[in-house]
């Protein structure tokens, strides 16, 4: 049986049980906001990329990634148009997967390649958690796929 979103988790008790009539209508709202705020993130990040999409041919194929005129422009339309579909919440599961397996690449670049571990890898760690939360959750009522009323 899964909970309602808009009531609190039962084993959940709170210490000013007050503010849970703060917290649960502000619950969606607030996961909206992240879904949107890290979308837009993406589609500024990939913004540059989707211009030059083989810009980043080098790179990508320094990854390992070949050939990179494969890879550099599948890049910039993840980060991009991707970015654009978890923002408005249109296939949120699948965009929200793709962004992160980009990021975990990004932590192993930075980590592993760089050298730079935790530190250097930080951002992409966090952002990659929020794209599997994405990824697994998908979008709530406030997107494209609620008002479709499907979800992938």
């Amino acid at each position: 049986m899964s909970q309602s979103v808009s009531q609190p988790h039962p084993s959940r008790r709170l210490l000013i049980p007050a503010l849970g009539n703060v917290y649960v209508p502000l619950h969606e709202l607030a996961e909206t906001v992240l879904r949107v705020v890290a979308g837009l993130a993406l589609v500024v990040h990939g913004a540059g990329k989707i211009g030059a999409p083989l810009a980043n041919v080098e790179m990508v194929e320094g990854l390992g990634f070949y050939p990179g005129v494969f890879w550099s422009p599948l890049l910039a339309a993840t980060e991009f148009f991707g970015g654009m579909l978890i923002a408005v919440g249109l296939l949120t599961r699948p965009a929200a997967f793709a962004a992160m397996i980009v990021l975990l690449v990004t932590v192993w670049f930075h980590w592993i390649t760089l050298g730079q571990g935790y530190m250097g890898a930080e951002k992409s760690i966090l952002w990659a958690a929020i794209f599997f939360f994405f990824a697994i959750r998908g979008a709530n009522g406030h997107s494209v796929d609620a008002r479709l009323g499907r979800e992938v």
